[in-house]
This record gives structure tokens, sequence and C-alpha cells, in this order.
């Protein structure tokens, strides 16, 4: 595989579903893993094809299973409920990180968090802090709206793009 190829595939596991993507081709060997191991996939057995090579056999892509602390699989929910779970998930609206950094919920560690869940925001108020090479970048809401979810943990890191909160418009 070139650089060219390599680079297609890479951008084609980060916009799928995969927790976890392994690929031989005679001496070429990839491994990837991604953030996404805690996400359940709906189809477990994804094939992904790039143009000029073989498409993957299923079960050539595996997906990583939840694990619950004590060391066992988790079980899955019903899928009704997954269904359910996802539309109300898909009427709230994302705020997410413009930057790689260290997520912060607040200006220090004795202060208390900019918002919380069930707070009512404004555009262009300040939601959290991104710090990035030394610099802590204020993060403002470009919508309104009520928090309903914050997604990340305080003082984890976070990718660009990375949704940040959840916020219901209405």
């Amino acid at each position: 595989m070139n650089y060219k190829e390599i680079t297609e595939l890479l951008k084609l596991i980060s916009d799928s579903h995969l927790s976890e993507f392994k690929m031989k081709d005679g001496d070429f060997e990839l491994s990837v893993k991604t953030d996404k191991y805690q996400k359940k996939s709906k189809d477990k057995n994804q094939i992904i094809q790039i143009p000029g090579t073989q498409a993957l056999q299923p079960g050539a892509a595996e997906v990583a299973q939840p694990v619950s602390p004590s060391g066992g699989q988790v079980e899955a929910n019903p899928k009704e409920k997954e269904d359910v779970q996802e539309k109300e998930e898909d009427k709230y609206l994302e705020i997410k990180s413009p930057m790689v950094g260290t997520f912060y919920r607040s200006s220090a560690p004795d202060k208390p968090p900019f918002v919380k869940v069930g707070d009512q925001i404004e555009k262009g108020s300040v939601v959290c802090i991104v710090e990035a090479m030394k610099l802590f970048n204020e993060i403002e809401s470009e919508i309104s709206g009520k928090v309903v979810k914050v997604v990340v943990e305080d003082a984890a890191p976070v990718e660009y793009d990375q949704v940040l909160f959840l916020v219901d418009p209405s």
C-alpha cells in the first residue's frame, strides 16, 4: 500500500463506527484502535473497500465490546431501547471542541463549573475551557438552550470536533 491509500483507509476508519481495525496484505500489516471502543456498532462485520484494493471479508474488522469493571462483558440493551435513545439524542444540538487539547469544566479546580446539566445557556456564553499548548481557550456556545448532558469528563483530552455537550434547543 502506498501513502495515499493508507491515508484514505485511515479517513474511512475514522468516519466509520469501527472501534478496532486489522488488515494484512502480504508483508504489510495494519492495526488501528479508535476512541470509539465504548460505542456499540450495529454492524459487527462492516466491509470497507479502498479503490484499487480488495474488499475486506466480513470478520476482518472486529468491534471491541464494552467490558464491565469486573471484567465481564456488558450485556447489550434491547434494540428498541437503543432506537428510542438514538431518537431522543437526535433532537439535541451538539457543542463540539474547536481544537485538540484538555477539557476543563471550570476556570480553576476550586471554582464551580461554567455550566451544569439543566443550565440554560445563551449564544456566546462560555461553557468550558480547552487548554492547548499551555493556552487556556474559553469555548463559547454557538447555540442557545438547556444543557442536557456533559459528554466529556473534566480534565480529559479532547479531539477536534469531539462532542462536549448536548443541548436541548427548545
